[in-house]
């Protein structure tokens, strides 16, 4: 069906403006002496829009979660394989704590209206490979959407749409560049037009900073130019890039699971620019984090850093999510911080 040049200029407004549900870089802004100094920014440490964090009613992901992906461009395998079992290990029981399971249950701890808690299982699902750029090499947020429609819509062995409990997560390679990436966000979420894609569906996107800008997105295995004198961390997993991804990528599926429509788990007054809840502990990844102080991390016997253990002996760097307790009908916000 042919768009009118006004509906499409009315989606790219919409999109433009809804920046919400976006990964903000950290740290996105040039370090001062106080923020060297672990100072109280209150940016990281819990602004007061955490004590706001309010359920508008909203569906949160109850069903069982399968995540499909998308590959845009190009990937080696073990780029592959270190995402794939990141993401096989949300739901695994057996992971040595602190663990990807362990952090996923604090996420489980959001409810619905009925009650009914954010499903505890996650599954990788079916992937669809775009190695030739269908799209280019340069998206826009509005040709992300026209990717997703390409993968669901695919002649051959497309993904398959489940708008209650499907995922969609899309993939660039570091050789991509979109729309705000590394300037405003590192990845984000939304969900899908049906006048584009034909489904209302939750996605969300993720970018490999490597080539472009991983002091800013893959922080903190990689430092920014303006912050001298700071050391990277050693990636537990060999690849800078990736590792930032799978920050991003928990991140969003956080947020994607609390908050799919932009109409459930968040804090402020505008719906069109959210603080979701991973928002809430941007730059935190252990206890005492804050400003330029990532927080307490365990480092393993080759020198690498991460704080949660994942499946076969994988071990990743995750941002730290609240946790809350109902009390009648009103909430009281907790950080949780898991070790």
């Amino acid at each position: 069906m042919r768009r009118s040049p006004v509906l499409l200029s009315l989606l790219t407004l919409l999109t433009l403006l809804l920046s919400a549900a976006s990964w903000r870089p950290w740290p996105h802004l040039r370090a001062n002496k106080t923020d060297l100094a672990f100072g109280d920014n209150k940016k990281f440490e819990g602004s007061s829009e955490f004590v706001h964090l309010k359920y508008h009613m909203g569906p949160v992901l109850t069903a069982d979660i399968t995540v499909h992906t998308i590959w845009y461009g190009t990937w080696q395998r073990r780029q592959k394989k270190i995402i794939r079992e990141f993401i096989n290990s949300i739901s695994a029981a057996d992971s040595k704590p602190p663990s990807v399971a362990g952090w996923w249950k604090t996420v489980q701890l959001y409810t619905d209206q009925t009650g009914h808690n954010i499903s505890r299982s996650v599954r990788l699902g079916a992937e669809k490979n775009d190695r030739f750029y269908s799209h280019g090499k340069a998206l826009t947020r509005l040709s992300i959407q026209s990717v997703i429609k390409s993968a669901v819509s695919a002649t051959t062995r497309p993904l398959p749409t489940n708008p209650q409990g499907g995922l969609y997560l899309l993939l660039t390679s570091d050789d991509v560049t979109v729309q705000d990436f590394c300037g405003q966000v590192c990845g984000f979420h939304y969900f899908t037009f049906p006048s584009i894609v034909g489904y209302t569906l939750p996605y969300a996107w993720v970018g490999n900073s490597a080539k472009q800008c991983p002091g800013i997105c893959a922080y903190p295995f990689a430092v920014p130019d303006y912050m001298p004198g700071l050391k990277p961390l050693k990636s537990p997993n060999g690849d800078v890039g990736v590792e930032g991804m799978i920050s991003v990528i928990a991140h969003e599926i956080a947020e994607l699971a609390s908050n799919p429509l932009v109409n459930a788990w968040y804090a402020g007054q505008d719906p069109t620019a959210p603080v979701e809840i991973a928002d809430l502990c941007e730059g935190i990844y252990g206890t005492g984090g804050g400003g330029s102080y990532t927080g307490q991390l365990l480092d393993d016997h080759d020198g690498a850093t991460y704080n949660m253990n994942g499946i076969r002996r994988r071990a990743y760097i995750l941002v730290s999510v609240p946790a809350f307790i109902r009390v009648g009908d009103a909430i009281e916000d907790v950080l949780k911080v898991m070790r």
